[in-house]
C-alpha cells in the first residue's frame, strides 16, 4: 500500500512536471496530493458516479473524465502546495496523471 502510495505521487510530481498549468512546490507535496487524492476518490467520486449515471451514458462514459477533473480541482482547494490553472488543465492533468500512474505502475509494480 505504501509503495503504491509513493508511485501515485511520483506520477503526480512528473504529470505536474509535463504540465504548464499544474504547479506542485515539492515531492513531499506530491504524497500529500496522493494521499488526499485517494481520500477524495474513496469518499466522494462514488457519489458522483451514482449521481451522473444519466450523463455518464449520454456521453458513452467520457463524463467520468470531468468527474475526474472536479475531483483533482477539489484537491487544488483543499492543498495549498497544489496549483491548478483552470478546469480545461485539471481534465488535461486527470488524463496525463492516468497515464503516467499506469506506465509507472506496470513498471514499478
Amino acid at each position: 500500500m505504501i509503495l503504491k502510495l509513493l508511485v501515485n505521487a511520483l506520477a503526480v510530481f512528473l504529470a505536474a512536471y509535463l504540465l504548464r498549468g499544474v504547479e506542485i512546490k515539492s515531492f513531499w507535496t506530491a504524497i500529500l496530493t496522493a494521499v488526499v487524492l485517494a481520500i477524495v476518490n474513496t469518499i466522494i467520486r462514488p457519489l458522483m458516479v451514482i449521481l451522473t449515471i444519466p450523463v455518464t451514458i449520454i456521453t458513452f462514459g467520457l463524463f467520468i473524465l470531468v468527474i475526474n477533473a472536479l475531483m483533482l480541482m477539489l484537491v487544488d482547494a483543499i492543498l495549498p502546495g497544489l496549483k491548478i490553472k483552470n478546469f480545461w488543465w485539471a481534465l488535461i492533468f486527470g488524463i496525463v496523471l492516468s497515464i503516467t500512474n499506469a506506465i509507472l505502475s506496470w513498471i514499478i509494480l
